[in-house]
């Protein structure tokens, strides 16, 4: 039997998330005749995962894992879908395209690639070869040793999450189980620590190893403060928490942990991280970064000549900020697009900071960009919320409903501080309704969180962007008018 699908592509793009979609678009602008195939291992065409740990979770649709359909903050409705599946054309059709077209292979994983005779191998044996290729292949989430020790019994009553299929399981086994421990305490284990204590009669327990959550990222009073939500949001926290062992006993998980105490549970989220997918390294002969994990590529996101890499398996050089490797939505976007401009020829590097986000509800959201680390040292400049200052009050004013959309297009001119004198800080000893926390590497501002502050990200990429040592963060944050009504 003839293969079903092209034998030869122009554009191959390896993974089918947001970076690979990202590429598509941005080679689809460049060249509008360009014919690209998409090999994705998952069974659907790209989507975006921010929502599966997000606003799905808040949906009143009962159908909501079938429809995938979320309200954004802003009322309006869409599909987490990119595209409907009348935007692609099919693999079959690539081929003869008069005018090109994206197409995209469901359900195959690239095993084998030949960089010098520019071809890959899939698992079914099928080789296709290409003139451009894009490796976006994402990561895989880690999982503890502790759990993939513990046998089957504890490991069907863990779940990894990642995929839409990860997303229907929890929802699926959260309505029916009595209680369900959260591992991790980064966004990812926050933001499913929040959405399953609003929604589920389930009891909700959250650990972690740091202080408070979000611990890596927030300064420690700010991390302390956001554990104080997370637990108005009905989650039970448990701090400087290292799992020691987990067994299965009578039907319910027991957690051992280092220090002592023992949690009882049905069922177990380990949100741990991710483990970037790099698996092509070895066949490729790809360079994978020893430091930060990755693909190694250089400004331009290109690992070789026809090779690019883009969105979390990719480390790359920032011109600005040295070399790194980002785990966001808004970095999938911005690194997917610029690999589909070099692409079709651009040669531009990278110097655009992505943004991301993270909403613990409706009331507790922010905005950062660069390197946010718990570990530089940080400044925080803080003023009293009012009722304007929440995420959900921010998109209905800005009218995008996924934050990033809006964000990632504007580059501010220099920013116009506010005419009004700033109020004398007269803050209650924690009250961090809103504010901009500052982030520095050697004086110099690397990193900003805007904290229940939204559409400054433009002011917040050029303080970046121009990477000056500043004497007064007072003076810099009165840029983002925070002491305004």
């Amino acid at each position: 039997a003839e293969p079903s699908f092209p034998s030869h592509t122009p554009y191959l793009l390896i993974g089918g998330g947001t970076a690979s979609f990202a590429a598509a678009r941005s080679i689809r602008a460049r060249d509008p005749g360009a014919k690209v195939l998409i090999v994705t291992d998952e069974p659907v065409p790209p989507y975006m995962r921010p929502p599966l740990s997000k606003e799905l979770w808040f949906s009143d649709d009962p159908s909501v894992t079938e429809t995938l359909r979320f309200k954004q903050w802003n009322g309006k409705e869409r599909s987490i879908y990119f595209q409907p599946p009348s935007f692609y054309i099919s693999a079959e059709e690539l081929d003869g395209a008069e005018n090109g077209g994206v197409a995209v292979l469901t359900s195959k994983t690239v095993v084998h690639m030949d960089v010098r005779g520019n071809k890959i191998k899939l698992d079914d044996n099928t080789e296709i070869s290409y003139d451009k290729c894009l490796i976006a292949t994402g990561g895989v989430p880690r999982s503890l040793q502790v759990i993939e020790r513990a046998g089957e019994e504890v490991m069907k009553r863990t779940t990894l999450f990642r995929k839409v299929s990860d997303f229907k399981s929890l929802d699926k086994v959260s309505r029916n189980i009595k209680s369900i421990t959260i591992i991790g305490g980064g966004f990812l284990g926050s933001e499913l620590a929040c959405a399953l204590g609003r929604r589920c009669k389930t009891t909700v327990i959250q650990m972690f190893p740091e202080k408070g959550n979000m611990g890596k990222v927030l300064p420690e009073y700010l991390s302390n403060w956001t554990t104080e939500k997370v637990k108005k949001e009905g989650v039970k926290v448990i701090s400087e928490a290292l799992v020691k062992s987990v067994v299965c006993k009578d039907e319910k998980l027991e957690i051992q942990l280092k220090d002592g105490r023992l949690v009882k549970t049905d069922h177990i989220v380990a949100a741990v991280g991710l483990e970037p997918n790099v698996d092509l390294a070895k066949s490729a002969g790809l360079e994978v970064d020893s430091d930060f994990g990755g693909f190694r590529v250089n400004a331009e996101l290109q690992a070789r000549s026809n090779i690019w890499v883009a969105g979390d398996a990719a480390c790359f050089y920032d011109i600005r900020l040295g070399r790194r490797r980002v785990e966001h939505h808004d970095h999938a976007v911005v690194s997917g697009r610029l690999a589909g401009e070099n692409m079709t020829g651009a040669n531009k590097p990278y110097w655009h900071q992505s943004m991301f986000w993270s909403d613990l509800g409706p009331d507790v959201g922010y905005e950062a960009i660069g390197i946010v680390d718990s570990s530089l040292p940080t400044v925080g400049v803080f003023a009293k919320a009012t009722s304007k200052d929440t995420p959900k009050a921010a998109t209905e004013k800005s009218g995008t409903g996924i934050r990033s959309e809006s964000e990632t297009e504007d580059t501010a001119v220099s920013p116009v501080a506010s005419p009004t004198p700033a109020p004398p800080a007269v803050l209650q000893k924690d009250e961090y309704g809103k504010g901009v926390i500052f982030y520095l590497r050697d004086k110099v501002v690397v990193g900003i969180i805007l904290w229940n502050v939204f559409n400054r990200m433009p002011v917040a990429r050029k303080i970046i962007k121009d990477g000056e040592q500043h004497v007064d963060l007072n003076e810099v944050a009165k840029l983002f008018n925070i002491h305004d009504d």
